[in-house]
């Protein structure tokens, strides 16, 4: 019954880290190809200009939503792969990321990124898979 339980959790994360990734495609495409796209204005304080072009934009010099991409990936490979230590990590590791971003883009900024709250609903929902899977027995 475990090994359904765990196939199930892997497929799930697998599904989630793809929307990631996709998520993470398209606001790398208005940071990158596009500049002068506008991926999600829906007013003043609910844009994604914050992460495409804002100051939340880069990470030490690197583009927000390639960390994200890259972050993503991970993740999918560690599901892939069954890595339960790689998942939990990243995933850890991204909801903070992604934390950071959220606190700076809702109390400095007061801008909210639909899809960088949705990058965050998903990741927030892998770290929760990898905690299941790291305090599993098994």
């Amino acid at each position: 019954m475990k090994a359904d339980n765990n196939a199930k959790l892997y497929k799930t994360v697998t599904v989630l880290s793809v929307i990631g990734i996709l998520l993470a495609i398209y606001l790398l495409y208005g940071f990158i190809v596009r500049p002068d796209f506008q991926p999600c204005n829906i007013s003043e304080t609910i844009n994604c200009d914050a992460v495409t072009k804002g100051e939340v934009s880069t990470f030490a010099g690197i583009p927000v939503p390639l960390i994200g991409l890259m972050g993503y990936i991970l993740i999918l490979y560690s599901a892939l792969s069954k890595n339960k230590n790689l998942m939990f990590g990243m995933s850890l590791f991204g909801t903070l990321f992604c934390l950071r971003i959220t606190f700076i883009e809702v109390f400095q900024i007061k801008v909210i990124c639909p899809v960088c709250l949705a990058c965050q609903i998903v990741m927030i929902s892998i770290l929760y898979l990898s905690l299941v899977f790291v305090f599993r027995k098994n």
